[in-house]
């Protein structure tokens, strides 16, 4: 079997690209659990931003000292070294006043014997005396590596200095005199002789003062390190005591918001904090009392309602029976009782109307209402609740139209509850459309159906398509209504909506009309995650991005 070598190199290539791409998702990910705590624990933020200033801090006060010590060590030494050098400098003036010629034989050993005397009255471990004419060789104690370290690089411009000028210099060098490179502290002076100016250099290790500061260095850095960490320390202690009952506050208020109206926080000692907790559960009592207050007066209103719209069906059938043989003997009365028995038979069917959208509404309120959800083709369904309405969208001179998908749009849906929402909104758009189309469209997709009823009327206020499902809730109570309408029937065609598990949404613009948008999901039980139709029309998006263009 034949293998390719190409991919055989792939194989062995991949391994080393994982490496690097396993680290990378690692610090991503702990970035991101850094990033989630930062924002979410109080403690964590408090206890970073007290590590991060002290450090900063500690780091600037650290530098400050070491900085200081090294300076105050080096000033020192140089200072001493100066009043050496000076008094190696007379000393070696009086030792070779005598000598006036450069030639003579005995200046090389005398200046020898200078250098090593000046050497031994340092005493000064590993110091270098170096004492030399101009042009002549160097003498140094010790002497094996004068010539070398003269004529080094580092050492000729403070040899030009020195020999131009009088007076005292000094310079830092990093110089290799025998026992490897070290750091040392060089001074230059001119000796005046009766022949030509001597040059005396002092070369001495800086070895005991580099130590002392890496020394104070070291303890600045290990006592730093340990007040930062014991800053984190006492502001996560300090944290925690403010951050702890706070937390239980918060879960306290959780499982109050989740109905647990009994729990309450402990009060201990008679701090701010504890005070906190008081008015917590001061206030929790209140709110408490005022619930059950509030749901008990729910619930007689529920029920109320409920008795009043049951017990108000039979004296209702009674007069429903009588209105019905005084409006079907109508034409035997004279004009004014013939008027009276039309207007009692619309008033009791507008009552009619009112008793069962209560009673619709106490079946919810008291958790009864039940979904008979069965697939169900919805293009009949709306074309039929179009078609109901069409003799009120020509009393109210109102073109009605229904755009339904010539195919089969099919739903677990409970069609009854259905047709009743769209009864309710296409209703609603005709009274409200001032006699302008009103467009009814149905959609779907693979996991959702959708219904749009557009009107083109007077339109909603900014955060009217919020109240409008509200009970009873009118935008102009005052307007003149065609149907009668109940204030419930939005209402009722939310909960409709909820029982599916679907969506009721409107928006409206004031003098753009309003639309109505119905989601469903396909199947019953299934959750929407979005509309086959947009809530927005597509002439209100238009006219926005014009206004926008304008504005720009």
């Amino acid at each position: 079997m034949r293998i390719d070598p190409v991919l055989v190199q792939v194989r062995r290539l991949r391994p080393k690209r994982l490496v690097p791409l396993a680290v990378s998702r690692r610090a991503r990910r702990f970035w991101a659990a850094t990033r989630r705590r930062w924002r979410r624990s109080l403690q964590f933020r408090v206890v970073g931003i007290t590590l991060l200033l002290s450090a900063a801090l500690v780091l600037a006060f650290g530098y400050t000292v070491a900085s200081l010590i090294s300076q105050g060590v080096l000033e020192s030494r140089i200072n001493t070294a100066k009043e050496q050098i000076s008094g190696g400098a007379t000393y070696a003036a009086h030792e070779l006043e005598g000598f006036t010629q450069a030639d003579d034989p005995g200046l090389p050993g005398k200046l020898q014997t200078v250098a090593g005397y000046l050497a031994t009255s340092m005493d000064v471990p590993g110091a270098e005396v170096i004492v030399m004419r101009r042009g002549s060789k160097p003498a140094s104690w010790p002497e094996q590596s004068a010539y070398q370290v003269m004529n080094i690089p580092a050492m000729r411009p403070m040899r030009q200095v020195v020999g131009s000028r009088p007076g005292t210099y000094q310079q830092i060098a990093t110089l290799d005199v025998g026992m490897g490179p070290r750091k040392y502290l060089v001074l230059g002076t001119r000796v005046a002789t009766a022949g030509d100016p001597v040059e005396l250099y002092y070369l001495l290790p800086l070895q005991s003062e580099d130590e002392l500061v890496q020394f104070v260095a070291l303890v600045v850095t290990v006592t730093g390190i340990a007040l930062v960490a014991l800053l984190a320390l006492i502001a996560a202690m300090m944290t925690r005591l403010v951050v702890k009952p706070v937390r239980v506050a918060a879960r306290t208020a959780q499982r109050l918001s989740a109905g647990l109206l009994d729990q309450r926080m402990g009060v201990k000692g008679e701090d701010d904090l504890a005070r906190l907790a008081a008015a917590f559960n001061q206030m929790a009592a209140n709110l408490q009392r005022q619930i059950v207050r509030l749901e008990e007066m729910s619930r007689l209103q529920r029920r109320f309602t409920s008795d009043v719209s049951h017990e108000l069906r039979t004296p209702l059938t009674t007069v429903r029976m009588a209105a019905d043989l005084l409006f079907a003997s109508r034409e035997d009365f004279d004009p004014a009782a013939a008027r009276s028995a039309e207007l009692l038979q619309a008033e009791l069917d507008r009552f009619e109307g009112l008793l069962t959208d209560l009673l619709e509404i106490s079946r919810f309120d008291a958790g009864f209402a039940a979904l008979d959800a069965e697939p169900t083709d919805l293009v009949p369904v709306v074309r039929r609740a179009g078609e109901r309405l069409a003799s009120l969208a020509e009393r109210c001179g109102v073109p009605l139209r229904v755009d339904t998908p010539d195919t089969e749009v099919i739903a677990e849906v409970d069609p009854r509850r259905v047709e009743r929402i769209l009864r309710n909104l296409v209703g609603n758009a005709v009274e409200h459309g001032e006699g302008k189309p009103v467009v009814v469209t149905l959609a779907a997709d693979s996991s959702a159906v959708a219904v749009t009823v557009r009107d083109h009327g007077v339109g909603l206020k900014t955060g009217e398509e919020k109240l409008v499902f509200n009970r009873f809730w009118r935008a102009d109570p005052s307007r003149a209504r065609q149907t009668g309408g109940t204030g419930l029937g939005l209402s009722i065609s939310l909960e409709d909506a909820r029982l599916h598990g679907g969506w009721l949404e409107a928006w409206g613009a004031s003098g753009k009309g309003a639309q109505f948008r119905l989601t469903l999901p396909t199947r019953s039980g299934d959750r929407l995650v979005s509309s086959p139709l947009r809530l927005v029309p597509d002439d209100a998006r238009a006219d926005e991005t014009a206004l926008i263009g304008e504005t720009s």
